[in-house]
């Protein structure tokens, strides 16, 4: 005798905890296999650079000591600092502006300028008018090549300040990109990532004014700093012919003649 057969019942649906989790883990199956597969981009591993948090556990970048950050403020004196950078042909560069607060408001910037050499700095207030010649010729200048992060802002600020082009730059970022670090990587990044030193920054003094008569100390090095942790990161790097994207020098002494601008 043929046993009944139970009626069909419909197979319960899951919950939407275990759809969840039979979700993730298909997705999960699918990203590790798409990595274990020779000769995919998953497999290619990008550098990270490390986090604040991380680079702040590390030692603090010396930076340049109070003696050796100058601010001209003569005509004399400011002809004697744009001989030393044309001189030296590669300098740490980059522009402070007093921050603006309110919708619409513009700052006037740069109010600072400064340039960094191996061993020293210079700090250019543009309320000076005996020094803001020398800056807008240094700034258009293809004789010295500008090393700094992040100076794809600066084009327009110098244009509308000075009425120059700024000319003969090497953005480091683009240079971290090219090498494969995902978006800008800062100054504080690289700093971590390439010399395993911190590079602190405080707000407090990034938004300060910058448009003073009088910068304080600590202005002054915050400033001084920006510009030469560039230059240092720089030489850290060993750049190639290629990661300079075309960047040659015209004959002569040094890195004198850069005449291209990476990135643009």
């Amino acid at each position: 005798m043929t046993k009944p057969q139970p009626p069909n019942r419909p197979t319960p649906r899951p919950s939407p905890a275990v759809r969840l989790y039979r979700s993730v883990a298909e997705l999960l199956g699918r990203r590790k296999k798409r990595s274990s597969d020779p000769g995919t981009t998953s497999e290619r591993t990008r550098p990270v650079a490390p986090t604040k948090s991380e680079t702040a556990l590390l030692q603090p970048f010396p930076g340049l000591p109070s003696e050796r950050i100058h601010v001209p403020k003569t005509k004399a004196e400011c002809d004697a600092a744009a001989k030393d950078i044309f001189a030296a042909g590669v300098a740490g560069f980059d522009t402070e502006a007093k921050p603006t607060f309110k919708v619409g408001e513009k700052s006037g910037g740069p109010h600072v300028v400064q340039f960094a050499l191996s061993d020293k700095a210079f700090i250019f207030q543009l309320h000076r008018r005996d020094c803001l010649m020398l800056v807008a010729d240094l700034i258009a200048s293809k004789r010295v090549l500008k090393v700094g992060f992040g100076l794809k802002n600066d084009h327009g600020q110098i244009r509308n300040r000075l009425g120059v082009e700024l000319t003969s730059v090497l953005d480091l970022d683009h240079v971290f990109r090219k090498r494969g670090y995902r978006s800008q990587i800062g100054v504080r990044g690289a700093m971590g990532a390439i010399l395993n030193l911190s590079f602190p920054k405080s707000k407090t003094t990034t938004t300060s004014n910058w448009a003073a008569k009088e910068l304080t100390q600590r202005q002054l090095r915050y400033a001084a700093n920006d510009a030469f942790a560039a230059l240092k990161i720089m030489e850290a790097l060993n750049l190639n012919p290629a990661e300079l994207s075309g960047n040659r020098p015209q004959q002569g002494k040094g890195n004198m003649g850069w005449t291209r601008i990476l990135g643009q």
